[in-house]
């Protein structure tokens, strides 16, 4: 005789046959394993941790481990990971960066918490932090001689179309202007030994320069990560007039 946990467990096999539910919900990583009864989605091992960080949204289990009630199965067949992306991914920025299986953890991490914890994708004044155009704050930069890392001022700004820091509070002078269209950054927590780290890669003078910088807030770091984005999109809507986002905005 077929016991209920038994038909509960094969239940989860057929719903993970459904159009959407074969890959993690949040990275996209294929035969996801686990999944969140309270969010209705399914997910790889890796993200089901991350979403342990926002556990008073999002609670998880294993596929094939724990339990699952009947009430939990119909749930999750009431919502599924196509109907959440439609909700909770409804209105995702072109520039925005959509983390894969294969990228660091803050920016997985930081996709998920914007996702359902902050919910920044279906009201659009959520993401006013890296829409605006403009930012100013401090990050920790890496010193070019000591490898030392120091606190310094940095600017973006669309409207000149440059990121700028400052080696003093209040010098008038920046120590480096780097321009939107020769600007790429990318995370580099290996290299530059914190998991916030970010490496920004520009030209100057047809060399290839790099800055190496940080936040303790992982917030903070990948909010200034997509506002480069934004204001590199922007840019480049205005030099290739026409040309798809999607084309634009890698």
């Amino acid at each position: 005789m077929t016991s209920e946990l038994e038909k509960n467990r094969q239940r989860l096999k057929e719903l993970l046959e459904k159009p959407g539910n074969g890959t993690c919900a949040d990275c996209g990583a294929s035969d996801p394993e686990w999944a969140s009864y309270t969010l209705g989605v399914f997910l790889c091992h890796s993200c089901s941790g991350l979403h342990r960080n926002i556990a008073q949204i999002s609670k998880v289990k294993s596929l094939l481990l724990d339990p699952w009630s009947s009430s939990e199965i119909e749930f999750i067949n009431s919502v599924g990971n196509n109907a959440a992306k439609a909700k909770y991914e409804k209105m995702v920025p072109a520039f925005y960066y959509r983390p894969t299986n294969k990228d660091c953890q803050l920016l997985r991490d930081q996709w998920i918490r914007a996702k359902y914890e902050r919910k920044e994708f279906m009201f659009l004044e959520q993401q006013e932090p890296y829409s605006a155009g403009y930012r100013e704050g401090f990050l920790w930069k890496r010193g070019r001689d000591n490898g030392q890392y120091l606190n310094r001022k940095f600017i973006l700004s669309e409207r000149e179309g440059v990121l700028k820091y400052f080696n003093k509070n209040d010098a008038r002078e920046p120590k480096a202007i780097m321009k939107m269209d020769t600007i790429n950054a990318t995370f580099q927590p290996g290299k530059i030994g914190t998991p916030h780290g970010m490496q920004i890669t520009y030209l100057k003078d047809n060399s290839t320069r790099n800055i190496f910088v940080y936040h303790e807030d992982g917030k903070e770091m990948v909010d200034w990560f997509n506002a480069i984005r934004v204001a590199r999109l922007h840019y480049l809507q205005v030099a290739f007039p026409g040309a798809p986002d999607s084309e634009v905005s890698t």
